[in-house]
């Protein structure tokens, strides 16, 4: 495994910053074309690239949160009744706007989040095909017809817009995510409230600028696209009565409070939590597609997506000879600048993460894991950030508490199976349910794994890896990921209220279930 140095060149991210609209104070509340400077204590932004200051926001108070709900909720009785078609074309001139800026917006998630500059420009894509599909959904928010049993009777059900929708996303997708709520509610006709992670404020603020024009071309209510920032005002949004939908990304430990809160108001959640993904390698599959989903999903984003490769089960046939294919591919790892193509695994978000790591590797030692290859934290000029750490194997078994567990960082835990059953029982035994896979050209392995019986995750992959969905797909998991569903499919059902509708056409009033009632 190599260290490639890091550049004193920032890859033109101060020409980024200008593009963006970003400067070195930068506001904390916004309520579509209006930016307010907000009252509370200053957010500073760091890159994990190179530890430098990337700029500052003001963040969001109790008082500007009251402010922003207030607008929210005049856009809402504005917006839900504008033509849902009509509203999808706002949202494809919103998809436009994102392939102008895709570039600079894919940099700026790169420098200041720390994945790829490939993934940080994949991310803005998701976002354009999110606007894609919402347009198209925009004509199709159907509802059923259905027979009624009484005489000259119609009945069918509609779906109306559910009003302020919050959007609390994660560090490791600070675009995208809210991205994929944003635009299905919009088209159902409800309104945001976004409150991004304070690691990657400046993504949202870019994000917020880059809509801007389109709101004003299209006289769009301010409150529509509402952003505060800030860890305050989760917890405001989170007991608001206001708010019917919380749309949370982010840990089970957190993840549990947002829905305790959230339920005892009788408000909606959509949860997406931790994974613990693993794949299967069945002594059928093609070790050369195993190596690219395997690596990219335990290294891509220096491991830190939910859908990221945590364990590797590999049938005990093969497991030699796996092992040493992998070693000798993370042996050739560059590790440094997401910003340099020629580099593969970037920095984790903080000095935080970086202990998390490293406490995990210990841990596992504890347990009786073995190093297969080698972590640790890497040192010296140009990884100043101190966030940079080796991407590393650790042979384990299923049951270790530390395996039980989701860390955000490229540890890979390997482990033997003898038989399939065996196999799928590993990859269910664990709290979580995101993502799952199977490599394998025996069919019946194949539907064994999608069958019933086999994985119980929200997602389960044949001859791909754990990490990566596309938006045309509902994307969730189950267990202590959360049950939620966003992106594609009948996601969007989650956005809108259903209403069944029952017309009388004719003269006479008969009762369901042939009530006599003579009055």
């Amino acid at each position: 495994m190599s260290t490639a140095t890091l550049t004193k060149d920032t890859f033109g991210i101060e020409q980024v910053l200008k593009q963006l609209g970003i400067g070195a104070q930068n506001y904390g509340a916004s309520t579509g074309l209006k930016h307010t400077l907000a009252k509370g204590p200053k957010l500073d932004s760091f890159s994990p690239v190179n530890g430098q200051l990337i700029g500052s926001v003001n963040t969001a108070t109790a008082e500007d949160y009251q402010q922003t709900m207030k607008t929210a909720e005049a856009a809402f009785k504005i917006w839900r009744t504008v033509p849902a078609p009509k509203r999808g074309e706002i949202v494809r001139q919103m998809g436009d706007q994102l392939r102008k800026y895709k570039e600079p917006l894919g940099k700026l998630v790169s420098y200041e989040m720390g994945k790829s500059l490939q993934e940080g420009l994949g991310e803005v894509q998701e976002m354009i095909d999110i606007c894609d599909f919402a347009v198209g959904l925009s004509r199709q928010l159907y509802g059923l017809t259905m027979h009624s049993e009484r005489p000259q009777h119609r009945m069918y059900e509609q779906w109306h817009a559910l009003g302020v929708v919050g959007i609390i996303s994660a560090f490791n997708f600070p675009v995208a995510v809210w991205s994929w709520n944003a635009a299905l509610a919009w088209v159902c006709g409800d309104v945001c409230v976004w409150k991004p992670s304070s690691k990657t404020p400046l993504c949202a603020i870019a994000c917020q600028n880059i809509i801007a024009d389109v709101l004003k071309k299209n006289e769009v209510p301010e409150g529509v696209s509402c952003l505060l920032i800030g860890n305050p005002v989760g917890d405001l949004m989170n007991a608001d009565k206001r708010v019917p939908l919380i749309s949370f990304t982010g840990s089970t430990r957190i993840g549990r409070i947002v829905s305790g809160t959230v339920a005892q108001r009788f408000g909606r959640s959509i949860l997406e939590l931790g994974g613990n993904n693993a794949i299967i390698v069945s002594e059928h599959a093609d070790l050369s597609m195993v190596l690219v989903g395997s690596v990219f999903g335990a290294v891509g984003t220096a491991g830190q997506r939910c859908t990221s490769t945590r364990r590797l089960i590999i049938h005990e046939s093969i497991y030699d000879k796996t092992l040493a294919v992998l070693k000798n591919a993370y042996g050739q790892l560059k590790i440094g600048n997401p910003l340099d193509s020629n580099n593969h695994v970037g920095p984790l978000i903080d000095k935080k993460a970086v202990d998390d790591y490293l406490t995990a590797i210990e841990k596992a030692k504890e347990e009786g894991g073995k190093m297969v290859v080698d972590g640790g934290v890497v040192t010296g000029e140009g990884y100043e950030s101190c966030c940079y750490v080796k991407p590393c194997i650790i042979e384990a078994k299923n049951e270790y508490h530390i395996v039980q567990e989701e860390t955000f960082a490229p540890i890979l835990y390997v482990m033997k199976y003898k038989t399939i059953d065996e196999a799928i029982a590993m990859q269910n035994g664990v709290p979580q349910g995101l993502s799952s896979s199977i490599f394998t050209n025996n069919m019946r392995e194949m539907e064994n794994f999608l069958s019933v019986a086999g994985s119980d995750c929200g997602i389960a992959n044949v001859n791909i890896g754990t990490s990566g969905a596309e938006i045309g797909g509902a994307f969730g998991g189950e267990k202590e990921t959360g049950g939620g569903r966003e992106s594609g499919s009948d996601a969007w059902k989650a956005y809108m209220r259903r209403q069944t509708n029952t017309i009388n056409y004719g003269t006479s009033l008969p009762l369901a279930q042939g009530i006599n009632f003579n009055i």
